[in-house]
């Protein structure tokens, strides 16, 4: 199988264990950092969109580079029931993204098993779970 030499399993669950145990101790320091960078970044986000505001501008290009301000919509539901019937109604399914929930489809599935929907893909792979001795 592999080149490395042979380690036991109790040693290769211990180093396992330990690379989990360093790599949650980095992420927790970037984390931590990567906060703290971000609320400067907003902070300074929130200024050059007064900026712009302020000089009824959309865009300002400065010496080390250039910024501007755009409208960001977001669209949501409150009442699915009343969504669905009007995306059927004009025949708009655009509206709706292309992804399939992978619980309720799994679920489907396992109580369907003679019922396979027509182009699904399932691609099945093992995965290992470690824990550490109680």
């Amino acid at each position: 199988m592999s080149d490395a030499p042979e380690m036991s399993v109790d040693k290769l669950t211990k180093v396992y264990l330990k690379i989990r145990q360093r790599r949650h101790e980095l992420a927790t320091e970037f984390k931590a950092q990567d906060e703290k960078l971000t609320k400067q970044q907003e902070m300074v986000k929130r200024e050059l969109l007064n900026d712009c505001k302020e000089h009824n501008v959309e865009s300002v290009k400065a010496s080390e580079g250039t910024f501007y301000r755009q409208v960001k919509r977001r669209y949501w539901t409150s009442d699915w029931e009343s969504m669905y019937k009007f995306v059927l109604d004009n025949q708009v399914p655009e509206f709706f993204d292309k992804r399939l929930n992978q619980k309720n489809v799994g679920q489907f599935l396992e109580e369907n098993p003679d019922l396979l929907p027509p182009g699904l893909n399932v691609d099945s792979e093992y995965t290992l779970s470690v824990r550490k001795k109680a």
